[in-house]
């Protein structure tokens, strides 16, 4: 099953749960905050992305601007980085969706892209 890491106060988290209601795509809603994805989905889901780290951050929230990781990202080790978003669900860019199983990986929401993962 898809798991769907979201905020409930994220506009366009209630847009992808609305649009995963509207397609009948069954999905575990884990609160973002509280239980942030794991190091191994964090992997799996850079991986997906082409190893592009900026991807799986919420570059325009807070805790990102305050941590300025803007100017510290680029030097910052892939495991350090990943153990961070680990640590921190406000840091990792959402909604964040994935199913190892079925290979499916997204992070955000781009309707486009979730017609094709998830026909």
């Amino acid at each position: 099953m898809l798991k769907f890491y979201h905020y409930s106060g994220c506009s366009t988290c209630k847009n992808a749960i609305k649009w995963l209601k509207t397609h009948d795509i069954a999905f575990d809603p884990i609160a973002i905050r509280e239980k942030p994805p794991s190091i191994s989905e964090l992997t799996a889901m850079l991986a997906a992305h082409h190893g592009d780290l900026r991807r799986l951050f919420n570059t325009s929230g807070q805790d990102y601007r305050n941590l300025r990781l803007k100017d510290k990202l680029p030097a910052m080790s892939i495991d350090a980085a990943l153990k961070l978003l680990s640590e921190n669900g406000n840091l990792v860019k959402r909604p964040f969706a994935i199913d190892a199983k079925n290979k499916i990986h997204l992070v955000g929401f781009k309707e486009a892209e979730w017609k094709i993962a998830l026909p």
